[in-house]
């Protein structure tokens, strides 16, 4: 079993709410039922008058992949010190957490990592959180055991997946993911989700000059034939460990060019306020794509995000320096009010605008890694 939860924890969850909802584990005898209280109508704004909506969970800080503008091998090597199985959230403790943020108004929680579905038995989390109402429940992943566990993300309630994908050439693929895993594995796990229903299945290329630009058009052309999703991503400065260097960035302009050069394009309407990607749409109707340009057209004007890492840090910009630690509020007896009204000062206070403010003396700071607060 992945996660134990005492008695005394499950107390600690039952106090000062407004609304039950029952989580229900399945038929597992370990794994009992728990009572949760929901607070209602407490929607939050930060000082650039930003409301709280989506919510990024990192359920570890472990990755089967060692992708060269994340993880890069010479730092996350053999003799790299992961957190301990008991430095990391329990399931428990993430459905507290997650419930309480509902009630702050997120209507959104993305699960990542690290790689997600390393996590042990990541279905029983997923299966928790599926319980609260009116959640959109999403994941991030690099697609490797995406195949194997579909049908078991799907019955636990995940609504869909993202998978990340760089290149149709394993030789890049490879190059970049530096594990020797080949594009057709990826694939086939994309196929998998599709089959079981975790559509419509989006797809993340991070685009780094020249190592990966050769593969703007063939993934479009492939992504588009499959109904697939396709989303650029501008390489970003996520962290400290990457070599990040400005003249690596494949602007989301120069990739709107490139692509409608052949496959013409026209602009989308967003989905919803805060949608990270910018859409376009092939103006033959066979599919749209979208560009993520947080270093060259940056989004912090609507950022509605904070990201919750594996070690129960809050962190409430992709590039922030310090997290705020809610694992010792969750495990030190703190109530549920105490620690919703922790997360509102957290929040009410937010100012950050990183990438409209990004210059070479920000570029340098200590920032946190993305493998511990994913994408």
């Amino acid at each position: 079993m992945a996660d134990d939860s005492t008695a005394e924890e499950s107390s600690q969850m039952a106090d000062s709410f407004a609304k039950v909802v029952i989580i229900r584990r399945g038929s597992h005898a370990s794994l009992p039922k728990v009572s949760l209280l929901l607070t209602l109508d407490m929607t939050l704004n930060d000082t650039l008058n930003h409301p709280l909506r989506d919510l990024r969970i990192s359920v570890t800080d472990r990755c089967n992949f060692r992708c060269v503008y994340c993880m890069p091998k010479e730092i996350f090597g053999p003799d790299y010190v992961y957190l301990h199985r008991d430095q990391i959230l329990t399931f428990e403790e993430i459905t507290r957490l997650a419930l309480i943020f509902v009630g702050h108004g997120v209507q959104k929680i993305r699960l990542t990592g690290g790689e997600p579905l390393v996590r042990k038995d990541v279905h029983l989390l997923i299966k928790m959180l599926s319980e609260i109402p009116g959640l959109d429940l999403t994941l991030t992943t690099n697609g490797a055991l995406l195949a194997r566990q579909a049908q078991a993300l799907k019955d636990a309630g995940l609504k869909r997946v993202s998978v990340s994908l760089d290149s149709l050439d394993n030789s890049i693929f490879k190059s970049m993911n530096d594990a020797d895993f080949p594009v057709e594995k990826v694939i086939e796990g994309m196929d998998a989700a599709a089959r079981v229903g975790l559509g419509p299945i989006k797809v993340n290329m991070v685009v780094k000059r020249g190592v990966n630009e050769s593969s703007i058009l063939p993934m479009a052309r492939f992504f588009r034939e499959k109904g697939y999703i396709l989303r650029f991503i501008e390489y970003m400065d996520v962290g400290h460990t990457n070599g990040w260097r400005l003249d690596d960035v494949v602007s989301s302009k120069e990739i709107i060019k490139t692509i409608s050069a052949e496959l013409p394009l026209e602009p989308v309407d967003p989905n919803y306020r805060g949608e990270v990607a910018e859409r376009w749409k092939y103006k033959d109707g066979s599919g749209e794509i979208g560009v993520i340009s947080s270093v060259t057209q940056a989004f912090c004007r609507d950022c509605n995000r904070a990201r919750l890492s594996a070690e129960g840090k809050l962190y409430t910009c992709l590039f922030a320096i310090k997290g705020h630690d809610f694992k010792s509020l969750l495990r030190s007896g703190t109530s549920n009010d105490e620690i919703s009204e922790t997360i509102a000062r957290i929040w009410s206070k937010r100012a950050d605008r990183y990438s409209e403010i990004r210059s070479e003396n920000t570029i340098a700071l200590p920032k946190v890694e993305m493998s511990h607060i994913g994408g």
